[in-house]
C-alpha cells in the first residue's frame, strides 16, 4: 500500500491528500510528529519535514512539489496539471504563490504562533505577527476573487493542482478560524465549491488533539 506520511495542519501534505484522492489513488496515511524529530523519519527523508510518499513500488519522495510533479507524470489517469505549456505554466506559478509567498506571509507564522509554539512548549504566540497575517491574507483572498472573477477556476477553466495547493492552506487556516471569509465572498464560493468536492471530505473531519475548528469549518455551505 502508498503511504503519506503527514501532519494534520500541513497545507503541504494536504495538497498531496487531495491530489491523490483526485487521481483515485488508494494510499495510507501516517501521521508523523516531526516536532519530535525521530531518527527512523530522517532516514525516508534528511530534511526531517513532511509530507514523505513511499509508492508502492518502493520508491520514496519527499516534498509536497517534488510529489504532486511525481504523480502527474506517474499517473497519467485524470490529470490535474494542463494539456497545454502555457496551461502548464499558469498553474505551477499559482502553485508556487500559494506554496512560497502564501505560506511565506501567512501559513507559516500562522502555524508556528498557534500550533507549533504549543507542541513545543515554546510560549503565547505573538499578537503583532498575528495581526500582520491577517493583513495579508485578505490581500491574497483578493487575488482568488480577482482569478475567479475572470476563470472558472483559479488557472482557467478546469480544476487544477492550483486549486488544490491554495485551498490546502486556506483550510489550515480555515481550522484555526483565521480566514476572514466575509472580506472576499467571491473568494469564500470558490471555496465553498473546494469543500464540496468528494477529495475535500477526508481533511473537514480530521480533528487535532488540542485545537477545535469553528462550527462551519466541515460544512459545505458555510
Amino acid at each position: 500500500m502508498r503511504k503519506l506520511y503527514h501532519t494534520h495542519l500541513s497545507p503541504f501534505c494536504r495538497k498531496v491528500r487531495i491530489q491523490l484522492k483526485e487521481k483515485q489513488l488508494p494510499f495510507e496515511l501516517v501521521d508523523e510528529p516531526v516536532w519530535e524529530r525521530r531518527k527512523a523519519f530522517f532516514k525516508l527523508n534528511p530534511a526531517g519535514e513532511v509530507p514523505v510518499m513511499v509508492d508502492e513500488n518502493g520508491l520514496i519522495l519527499s516534498g509536497s512539489y517534488a510529489i504532486s510533479e511525481y504523480l502527474e507524470e506517474a499517473y497519467e489517469d485524470y490529470p490535474l496539471i494542463g494539456k497545454t505549456i502555457g496551461e502548464r505554466a499558469e498553474i505551477r506559478r499559482l502553485i508556487n504563490w500559494f506554496d512560497v509567498k502564501f505560506y511565506q506571509e501567512v501559513s507559516q507564522d500562522i502555524l508556528f504562533e498557534k500550533v507549533f509554539r504549543r507542541l513545543m512548549d515554546h510560549g503565547q504566540p505573538d499578537s503583532d505577527i498575528l495581526r500582520q497575517c491577517k493583513r495579508y491574507i485578505s490581500y491574497h483572498l483578493d487575488y482568488i476573487a480577482h482569478l475567479t472573477s475572470e476563470r472558472s477556476w483559479l488557472a482557467g477553466e478546469f480544476f487544477s493542482v492550483a486549486d488544490i495547493a491554495a485551498a490546502a492552506h486556506l483550510s489550515v487556516l480555515d481550522y484555526l478560524g483565521d480566514v476572514p471569509w466575509d472580506h472576499a465572498p467571491r473568494a469564500k464560493e470558490w471555496y465553498a465549491l473546494m469543500k464540496s468536492r468528494p477529495s475535500f471530505r477526508p481533511l473537514l473531519s480530521d480533528r487535532v488533539r488540542g485545537f477545535r475548528p469553528p462550527v462551519y469549518y466541515d460544512d459545505p455551505d458555510f
